[in-house]
């Protein structure tokens, strides 16, 4: 009987493989994590830190160094993450060498509100709380404002980040119980009346457009108010 010895190689390779496939899948498994390596993207200013992210972890697992890599429940450590009211996204991975490797996306604030409380309102018009370790340049929000019912803030907060002159310019969002909206603009005695968000696009044309002509002529400190509310025009109050 002719023995055929390429099939009994090919068996033995494939043995082989089988063998060290499984070998590193249970040393892979069987690895121990390193101390977390944290990471943030997006914007530098830190509202949260490595040791508050590492303390989430910590608290979630009882300390995730020095575990083993298969008992690391990662979906349940990315969302205890993003459970904090600063985070925005997190992404948990361990790396082939056994470091734990967190990616952390903070919120980013467009608006203060300071009245009966507060707390800052991020990019998406969720509630987000103050930090400890950073303040955020950006408008404050006064007057009547309820944390179920940021809407009217979030849109004119959002209209004012994405604009240069108003990021520039506006440094106050006051809201009145009857939720109209006014303005106050840095180095400028005149409060901006903005009533509701209908024709928004056109009432802060006319801002502008009233604003440059009387700086040219450097009449901007002769008025109290500044009326945005008509149509085709801005109605203003010497002081």
């Amino acid at each position: 009987m002719k023995v055929n010895w390429n099939y009994i190689k090919m068996v033995a390779l494939f043995c082989l493989v089988v063998f060290l496939f499984a070998f590193a899948s249970g040393r892979n498994s069987a690895r121990l994590v390193t101390e977390p390596a944290i990471t943030f993207t997006g914007e530098d200013n830190l509202f949260i830190t490595n040791e508050t992210v590492s303390k989430l972890l910590i608290q979630n697992y009882g300390g995730v160094k020095n575990v083993a890599k298969e008992t690391l429940d990662l979906n349940k450590l990315e969302n205890t993450l993003k459970s904090n009211p600063m985070i925005k996204s997190a992404e948990v991975y361990v790396a082939v060498n056994g470091t734990l490797n967190a990616e952390i996306e903070q919120k980013t604030p467009i608006a203060r509100v300071s009245t009966n409380a507060s707390y800052y309102i991020d990019d998406r018009g969720f509630y987000m709380p103050l930090s400890s370790n950073y303040s955020a340049r950006v408008p404050l929000v006064t007057g009547f404002v309820e944390k179920n019912n940021l809407e009217n803030i979030f849109k004119i907060a959002t209209k004012i980040k994405n604009d240069e002159f108003l990021k520039m310019n506006v440094i106050e969002i006051h809201q009145n119980a009857n939720n109209r909206l006014f303005l106050k603009l840095r180095q400028c005695k005149f409060l901006v009346q903005l009533g509701d968000l209908n024709l928004l696009d056109k009432k802060i044309n006319n801002l502008k457009a009233f604003y440059q002509k009387n700086i040219k002529e450097k009449t901007l400190d002769n008025y109290s108010k500044v009326n945005l509310q008509f149509d085709n025009q801005v109605v203003c109050t010497k002081i």
